[in-house]
């Protein structure tokens, strides 16, 4: 207890303080008026939380009696987006080249693990197209083959005899997709034809201007030169 000691009541003594000045019941009084007071909205500053709690029991208290929080919710990360460096062609891809030229794009692939060269990349082409010597110098047969109804029409507008239809690794510069493959029976100075369904699933930029294929890869972007020399044999 606070306050001079000399001034207190010698005769009382509280067995709750162990000390002399007033009697255990004085505290019980004190204690319930000053629990009136807190409800009345006074000794805020004295009392920071008193909830449902007996208002007496916080007189003595200070500071934040708040209980601490359950968790903490944080916005969700956002997901970093990859830059990539966009694919252009400028004047220094024309380096090697013939120009000025209209030779198509011709370019040399891996097919279920075999060198393919004389591949045409045809943007106007929305078939994958094999011919039967690539055919049968893949070892491949026709019990591999699967059925294929969809007419097709050839260069010369003709319908051209469809064999049948495959899927098969196409690889270059070591990004890999699978290619459905129409096989025909007829002679073409190509062996294969890569038209839009592997130009999109391979995210290939071609250009016959500068006689190369540009796509991006997990080391950055691929640059694939075609031949202008197997374009004109073609």
């Amino acid at each position: 207890m606070g306050g001079d000691s000399s001034r207190r009541n010698q005769n009382l003594y509280c067995t709750y303080h162990k000390d002399k000045g007033h009697i255990i019941e004085q505290r019980r009084v004190l204690k319930d008026h000053l629990g009136q007071l807190v409800k009345a909205g006074y000794l805020k500053e004295f009392v920071a939380n008193t909830g449902n709690r007996d208002a007496g029991q916080g007189t003595q208290q200070r500071g934040n009696l708040l209980p601490p929080p359950l968790g903490v919710i944080e916005p969700p990360e956002k997901k970093l987006k990859v830059v990539r460096d966009p694919i252009a062609f400028n004047d220094d891809d024309l380096e090697g080249t013939i120009q000025p030229h209209d030779d198509a794009l011709v370019v040399t692939a891996w097919i279920k693990g075999f060198i393919v060269k004389r591949v045409m990349v045809d943007q106007g082409s929305g078939t994958n197209v094999m011919y039967s010597d690539l055919f049968r110098g893949l070892r491949l047969k026709k019990e591999d083959l699967s059925k294929y109804d969809t007419p097709l029409v050839g260069f010369d507008g003709q319908v051209v005899i469809l064999e049948g239809q495959i899927s098969l690794p196409v690889n270059m510069k070591g990004k890999e997709v699978t290619v459905a493959f129409v096989v025909v029976v007829s002679f073409s100075p190509y062996t294969a034809i890569l038209g839009r369904l592997w130009i999109h699933a391979i995210g290939v930029v071609p250009s016959t201007l500068h006689v190369k294929v540009k796509f991006h890869t997990e080391q950055g972007i691929a640059v694939v030169r075609g031949s202008q020399q197997a374009a004109r044999q073609c």
